[in-house]
């Protein structure tokens, strides 16, 4: 008993690659994976080993989720942290995998009247802090399908991870050294408040319109264009690309 103790401590600590077989079928399924160089697409084989061995995937209300489809699912999650390893996936360990879009009950509490409301939201990913990542499985599957239309919700809620590594969510993730906080901030913010602007009159925009909600949706919605439509996502704003690339890496779609 020990010994297996230590064994399965060890395979934490130090998982091995994904072997190769699940590897080789989940490439043919993932074009933004299959787009990457040989030393990127080896590191990203790597982190997708790392990914299954720590993490724990739950399928709720009748959704079908098969090791395929868990490859997958971990390794689009892995390409966000292409550039930054292991360590950017701490904190969190559970997959929530609902068959399509799942309902959230949200409370409101308003301060001047005292009153506390409460609606129903419709999603197809959400992101807790310190919580499970939480996925429709009909929105994963369409992303695999069309890798190029500027949507990626495994992206998306993997960014909102990113940005809640240094607490709540406010779209400006830790970021690696040869980028100034103060330069992404600005520029963000900067691109953040045209986008409202607008928005707010109805103009038509590049950048999905829900990136207006917030700074921290800003940041998840384009960084779901970084990996599927980065020409986009330049000519909406090349700072902001900019940023992005040095952030993650090269996008797939430019490879």
């Amino acid at each position: 008993m020990p010994d297996t103790w230590w064994r399965r401590f060890r395979a934490y600590l130090s998982p091995p690659p994904l072997a190769e077989k699940p590897w080789r079928d989940a490439l043919d399924a993932c074009v933004l994976a299959q787009r990457l160089d040989g030393t990127r697409q080896d590191e990203l084989r790597r982190l997708v080993g790392v990914f299954l061995a720590r993490k724990r995937f739950h399928a709720l209300a009748g959704a079908e989720l098969t090791e395929s489809l868990r490859t997958l699912i971990a390794m689009q999650a892995c390409l966000p942290v292409l550039t930054q390893g292991p360590r950017a996936l701490r904190g969190w360990r559970e997959i929530l995998v609902y068959p399509g879009e799942f309902k959230v009950r949200r409370s409101h509490h308003d301060d001047r009247s005292g009153v506390i409301t409460e609606s129903d939201d419709i999603l197809i990913g959400e992101a807790w802090e310190h919580g499970p990542l939480v996925l429709s499985l009909a929105d994963v599957e369409l992303d695999l399908a069309q890798p190029w239309d500027g949507y990626n919700v495994v992206v998306h809620e993997i960014a909102h991870k990113l940005d809640m590594l240094d607490g709540p969510p406010d779209g400006v993730p830790p970021l690696p050294p040869h980028i100034p906080r103060r330069q992404w901030i600005v520029s963000f913010q900067r691109a953040f408040d045209l986008l409202s602007n607008d928005v707010a009159r109805g103009r038509n925009t590049l950048i999905d319109p829900y990136a207006a909600e917030s700074p921290d949706e800003f940041f998840a919605v384009v960084s779901e264009l970084h990996w599927s439509q980065p020409g986009v996502l330049r000519r909406a704003d090349a700072a902001v690309a900019d940023l992005l690339q040095a952030y993650y890496g090269p996008s797939s779609a430019q490879g």
